[in-house]
């Protein structure tokens, strides 16, 4: 890359040696794993809930790590050193996460006691998904994160009235925050692995098998030549979609990806684009059936 050029977006693979083939193939039968699994995982009995939300999150923490470098700047992302770290730190935290999760059994076998080496894996898993987290959405998430988890285990013991709280242990901390339903692997990952996931990867065969493309002409015959045509052909598309799946999250991420570039193209800006899809999106989970 010459110098002065725009650096490369994260999750393009273009951050020096992560365009090389090896990296490339990677991603791409990784990629090619993670749905297999997801497909395995709706369709059959093989895995609990709890491994069906853990194989989740290390699949796509595989992909995470190689697509989102730890370091944005294009000499730095490039380097030996950098993908070499990235690889390695991917290695523990993943490897963290299935240990963690496997040793629920023995926890719940000694009184919910972890021991010190769980308590580190906890840690490391936590620190895993917040890191993540900051590589994909950017740092407002992750430190409100922490600001939440220090709360609870810290200052919030220093705070008066009603924000003041009493407090809980680390390991009531750790314990709470990967087991149970509203732990990581609860509730809201089994939604990720049975629905959202599931809709991303049906948006992206309507994309690749064309449908999605029959899907926005239809909804351009409708609305396309009135003023606002790209918005409402996102609507009209979201309401179609959303006789499918009766999910604003699923509409969203499949209709999105057609609708989304369409009106920004036609001049929309980003912003309005996103607000636009995820409001159509959100009242076509209404439409019957």
């Amino acid at each position: 890359m010459n110098e002065g050029s725009t650096p490369p977006q994260a999750g393009s693979l273009e951050f020096g040696l992560r365009q090389q083939p090896w990296v490339r193939h990677g991603v791409y039968w990784i990629g090619a794993a993670v749905a297999v699994l997801h497909l395995l995982m709706n369709f059959t009995t093989l895995f609990s809930t709890q491994w069906q939300s853990t194989l989740h999150f290390v699949g796509l923490g595989a992909l995470a790590v190689l697509l989102y470098p730890a370091v944005r700047t294009t000499h730095m992302a490039g380097s030996r050193f950098w993908l070499l770290f990235d690889l390695l730190l991917g290695i523990v935290f993943l490897g963290a996460t299935l240990w963690i999760v496997g040793a629920e059994d023995a926890i719940y076998a000694r009184g919910v006691h972890m021991s010190d080496w769980e308590k580190g894996l906890a840690v490391v898993t936590i620190v895993a998904a917040i890191e993540l987290t900051r590589r994909t959405t950017g740092p407002v998430i992750p430190v409100l994160i922490v600001l939440a988890l220090t709360y609870v285990v810290g200052w919030g013991g220093w705070l008066d009235n009603v924000f003041k709280f009493a407090g809980l242990s680390l390991e009531t901390l750790l314990f709470r925050s990967i087991y149970g339903d509203d732990a990581l692997f609860g509730s809201i990952a089994q939604i990720s692995v049975s629905f959202v996931f599931m809709f991303i990867l049906f948006g992206a065969f309507l994309v690749r098998s064309g449908a999605g493309d029959f899907v926005v002409a239809m909804a351009r015959v409708v609305a396309g030549r009135v003023v606002g045509g790209p918005g409402l052909v996102a609507v009209v598309a979201s309401g179609l979609t959303g006789t499918i799946s009766g999910s604003s999250i699923a509409n969203t991420v499949s209709t999105g990806v057609i609708t989304i570039p369409l009106m920004k193209r036609a001049g929309f800006p980003p912003q309005f684009a996103a607000g636009v899809e995820a409001a159509a999106s959100t009242g076509g989970q209404l439409m019957p059936p």
